[in-house]
């Protein structure tokens, strides 16, 4: 049965960078949802201190709620080899927080899609350094996912994997019990591909997956293919929104899910205009997942 996280994406910026929304603030705030459970992020200003990972989780746990996943960026394809142990073992201390904080999957990414690096070798980096970390997840029963992302918030390059080719090269190089995919239909658009035709063909794969919505601030998704996909600075053409107003088709993503047996976490990746969208979002995915598992409650 998939259960119900929200994501503070609208408070990035103050989580992350200058510190103006403590992570107790945002608890408070997203306690009150009708969701299961918060994703986390590796990058809050307070995870610097590990005496707070446990304390945050009580703080979550006491709205009767969990923290599922962990959203992490590694860069693994860095053509630096010691450059890429200093990520390994960035990801290797990200999976030590997600078992503290008792979630059960952590987010891993390719990496950055640098000048110069032929698909291959991209590949084969990031391929190498997911492997690497998939003992101690493996330890901890926790599953990495790899999300078809688009950007870090704080990365030079886009993600090296945004490209649906690309992406499915490297989930597929990859078997293990504790790998598994993150699915994000709104990045698809990012890249100028149809996120239907990506989730056919990774949908055995997925055991998570980000909500939200893009909306065409001007022109039309012709316009946004015949554009260069993964340019650095996120695409004009589109904005987040509120989730079901969107490009993004909810019936066929979630009767896609119900045929392969889904039955992880919905992440919501919304508010970034206010706490009242964020209801309205949750509102709608509630009813939705209920239409394709009745007894989702």
């Amino acid at each position: 049965m998939p259960r119900l996280a929200v994501f503070p994406k609208a408070f990035m910026q103050e989580l992350c960078k200058d510190g103006t929304m403590k992570v107790s603030e945002w608890i408070d705030l997203a306690g009150k949802l009708n969701v299961h459970g918060l994703e986390w992020y590796a990058g809050f200003l307070e995870m610097a201190d590990i005496s707070n990972w446990n304390r945050f989780r009580k703080e979550v746990e006491s709205y009767n709620k969990t923290i599922p996943m962990l959203c992490c960026s590694p860069d693994f394809t860095h053509p630096e080899a010691s450059f890429r142990e200093k990520e390994i073992q960035k990801q290797k201390n990200w999976i030590e927080m997600t078992h503290v904080l008792g979630g059960k999957y952590c987010r891993v990414l390719s990496g950055q899609r640098r000048p110069d690096l032929s698909i291959d070798e991209g590949v084969g980096l990031a391929k190498e350094c997911i492997e690497a970390c998939l003992p101690l997840a493996e330890r901890y029963g926790i599953t990495l996912i790899l999300e078809n992302h688009y950007k870090d918030d704080f990365w030079e390059y886009p993600e090296f994997a945004q490209k649906m080719d690309v992406f499915c090269q490297l989930v597929n190089s990859i078997e293990h019990q504790n790998f598994g995919v993150n699915y994000d239909p709104s990045n698809t658009f990012l890249a100028g591909e149809d996120p239907l035709e990506l989730l056919y063909r990774v949908s055995d794969r997925v055991v998570t997956m980000h909500a939200s919505d893009r909306y065409l601030t001007e022109g039309t998704i012709e316009d946004l293919r015949k554009e260069e996909g993964g340019s650095i600075g996120y695409a004009k053409r589109l904005s987040h929104g509120e989730i079901g107003k969107g490009l993004n088709d909810y019936d066929a993503i979630f009767k896609e899910l119900k045929r392969v047996g889904f039955d992880g976490w919905v992440s919501i990746e919304d508010g970034v205009d206010g706490m009242e969208q964020l209801e309205r979002s949750v509102a709608f995915l509630r009813k939705k997942i209920r239409e394709y598992w009745p007894a989702f409650d």
